[in-house]
């Protein structure tokens, strides 16, 4: 296998055993997806496929250890592909369904976007009664910022 295959296979099995693997097993499934994004050598578009389904994992009625594996994943995935608004956005629409430690992944995952459309949410969760809810939002909005002052040419 070449430096491409390698990954996208792995990815690829670790998706059909979590299909078909226990509750159990599910976290450890996702751990080995989140070693495959880690390596940074997946193609923009299988980072991004990878996510979505990640996405979906994370907005399920699985149990909290298998989405916050889900949500690690994409935390992962976001620091070394830049991912597009519109991968991650089921998790801004849902993010109000989502307990304050998955939350804190949430909010990170949106502000990694750099897209001014996770603004009105990061900013939704400033009030929010955790602490680091509040701070997560807050480094969420902070990232958008220094994204649109570099983007125009400013100094950070």
């Amino acid at each position: 296998m070449d430096g491409y295959q390698g990954p996208t296979a792995l990815i690829e099995s670790a998706w059909k055993e979590l299909n078909g693997s226990d509750a159990d097993h599910r976290g450890s499934r996702l751990d080995a997806v989140s070693d495959v994004l880690e390596t940074g050598r997946l193609t923009q578009d299988d980072a991004e496929r990878a996510v979505e389904r990640l996405v979906t994992v994370a907005l399920s009625d699985e149990g909290h250890p298998v989405r916050e594996s889900a949500l690690h994943a994409v935390c992962t995935a976001s620091t070394h592909y830049k991912l597009p608004y519109r991968v991650v956005e089921p998790l801004a629409v849902g993010a109000d369904g989502f307990e304050p430690l998955l939350l804190d992944y949430v909010l990170s995952i949106l502000g990694s976007t750099h897209d001014q459309a996770a603004l009105p949410i990061l900013e939704g969760f400033l009030q929010h009664p955790h602490p680091d809810v509040r701070g997560e939002a807050a480094d969420g909005i902070h990232e958008l910022g220094w994204s649109r002052k570099s983007s125009q040419g400013e100094t950070v």
